[in-house]
C-alpha cells in the first residue's frame, strides 16, 4: 500500500515509524514531515491544513490510505473531502470531530447519555461565568470551547482569577474564536489517565493505557504545555477500571454519535480523571495524543495498518491487539522558554550515539536540516522513548539516552513517570 501521513510532529514520526513496520506498507509519504520522519518516508511540502493540495497529491500518487495526525485538518473536514473523492482516510468526519472541536458539544453528548464527567455550564459572557462560579467550590476550571493547541484549560483558585481568565478568553480573545464560548467546570481531584480506542463506529478496541505530563516543570508545576512526557502502562488504569471506561464512557459516546447520524471512526482519545467516585471524562480528542502515541506505539506488537483499515469497515467484527509486556517512557526535550517564546536553529548533537542504544527510539517533533546539520525548529523538539521490564527501568533507560543529547538551552522534566514508580509494574 501507498500510505500518506499528515502532520509534522512527534506523534506523526511515531505513526510513520510504526506504519513502516507493516508488510502492507510499500511506500510512505508524510506532509509536511520533519527531519526525523525523512529517514522513513518521503516528505512532501504540503501543510497539514491544505486539504485541496493533499487531496490532489493523494490522487496523483495513487495513495491507498491517508492517516491524519493533528486535530485541525479533521475539524476542517479533510476526511469528508477524501471520502467524497473515493479515497480511504483514517479519522472521524467533520461532524464527529466536534467531540474535540467544541467542549460544549462534547458535554452535551455526555450529559445526554449520562456519561460520568464534571458538572459544567456553557457561557458566552464574563458575567455569566461569574454567576456560574458562584455555585461551585474553588478551584474551578475554565475551558475555551474550541481548539487552543492544548493550552485552553485554566484552573482558577479565586473569583478574581476567574474574572481575569474569562475576560482574557472572551473579551481579549487570547485563544481567538476558540474562546468566544467558555465552559465552566467543577474541579475534579484524582489522577489523570489517557485512554485511546480504535473504533469502526460500532465496536471499540482499547489501546494500552498511558499517562501524560502537561505541566512544564517537575512536580507538575508551571503552565500547561502540549505534553512533556508520557508512560505506558498507567498503573492507575486497572483491568476493572478499563472495563468501566469502555462500558460507561466509550460505548455510550460511540452509540450516541451513531444515533445522531455522525458515526465515529478512527481513534478516540478519552482524557480521564480517576476520582474516588470512579473514572470521569475531562475531555475528548479525536486523534492520537502527543506524546502518548510515542509511548503506546513502542509497545504495540500488532500491525497498525491492519488496525487502521479495520476502522474503515463498519461491518467488521471486534478485533484484538497484541502488546509488548514491557513498559515505555517518553521524555520530551523542549526548547528553552517553551511554552512561551523560544529560539530556533540550535544545533542538536548526540543522536548518532543514541541510535546505537537498544530499546530506545528518538521521535523528532520540532527539527529540521540546515546545511546538513540537524537543528531545533519548534517548542517540543524530541521525544526520547525507551522500553524497560518495569516503568522504573524504562525511566532509567530513557533518561540515560536523554543525557546523551545536547542542544543549547534544552529543557526537559526529570520526573516523567513519577506516579507509576510509587506503584511499580
Amino acid at each position: 500500500m501507498r500510505i500518506l501521513v499528515v502532520g509534522s510532529g512527534g506523534r506523526e514520526h511515531a505513526l510513520v515509524w510504526k506504519i513502516a513496520q507493516s508488510p502492507r506498507a510499500e511506500k510512505i509519504f508524510c506532509a509536511p514531515g520533519n527531519a526525523g520522519i525523512a529517514g522513513l518516508a518521503t516528505c512532501v511540502d504540503l501543510k497539514a491544513d491544505d486539504t485541496e493540495g493533499l487531496l490532489g497529491f493523494a490522487r496523483e500518487e495513487a495513495v491507498d490510505l491517508t492517516v491524519v495526525g493533528p486535530e485541525a485538518p479533521l475539524v476542517a473536514g479533510i476526511t469528508d473531502a477524501f471520502r467524497a473523492a473515493g479515497l480511504k482516510i483514517f479519522g472521524p468526519s467533520q461532524k464527529a470531530a466536534r467531540l474535540e472541536a467544541s467542549k460544549a458539544f462534547a458535554k452535551e453528548v455526555m450529559f445526554h447519555r449520562k456519561v460520568p464527567t464534571a458538572r459544567a455550564a456553557t457561557c458566552t459572557g464574563v458575567k455569566a461565568v461569574l454567576d456560574e462560579v458562584a455555585h461551585l467550590s474553588f478551584p474551578v476550571v475554565l475551558k475555551a470551547d474550541g481548539l487552543a493547541a492544548g493550552k485552553g484549560v485554566v484552573i482558577c483558585d479565586s473569583r478574581e482569577s476567574v474574572r481575569k481568565t474569562a475576560s482574557e478568553m472572551i473579551e481579549e480573545r487570547i485563544f481567538g474564536d476558540a474562546g468566544r464560548t467558555v465552559v465552566v467546570e467543577e474541579f475534579l481531584d484524582g489522577q489523570e489517565a489517557s485512554i485511546l480506542v480504535l473504533t469502526n463506529g460500532r465496536h471499540a478496541v482499547p489501546l494500552a493505557a498511558s499517562q501524560d505530563h502537561k505541566r512544564i516543570f517537575d512536580k507538575d508545576e508551571g503552565p500547561n504545555t502540549g505534553g512533556m512526557g508520557a508512560y505506558s502502562p498507567a498503573p492507575v488504569v486497572t483491568d476493572a477500571l478499563m472495563q468501566d471506561v469502555m462500558k460507561e464512557i466509550v460505548g455510550p459516546v460511540i452509540d450516541e454519535m451513531a444515533r445522531r447520524g455522525s458515526p465515529y471512526t478512527g481513534v478516540l482519545y478519552a482524557g480521564i480523571m480517576v476520582t474516588k467516585e470512579g473514572p470521569k471524562v475531562l475531555e475528548f480528542n479525536v486523534r492520537f495524543g502527543d506524546p502518548e502515541t510515542q509511548a503506546v506505539l513502542m509497545r504495540l506488537k500488532s500491525d497498525l495498518v491492519e488496525a487502521m483499515l479495520w476502522t474503515l469497515d463498519p461491518a467488521a467484527a471486534p478485533m484484538a491487539l497484541s502488546w509488548d509486556e514491557r513498559a515505555a517512557v517518553c521524555v520530551v526535550m523542549a526548547s528553552g522558554g517553551y511554552p512561551g517564546s523560544y529560539e530556533k536553529g540550535k544545533v542538536i548533537r548526540g543522536l548518532g550515539a543514541v541510535a546505537k542504544v537498544p530499546d530506545v527510539v528518538v521521535f523528532h517533533a520540532g527539527t529540521k536540516k540546515s546545511e546538513d546539520v540537524l537543528v531545533t525548529n519548534g517548542g517540543r523538539v524530541l521525544g526520547v522513548t525507551g522500553l524497560g521490564a518495569t516503568i522504573k527501568q524504562a525511566i532509567d533507560t530513557t533518561y540515560a539516552a536523554v543525557d546523551m543529547i545536547i542542544f543549547e538551552k534544552a529543557h526537559c522534566r526529570r520526573d516523567i513517570g513519577w506516579r507509576a514508580v510509587r506503584t511499580p509494574v
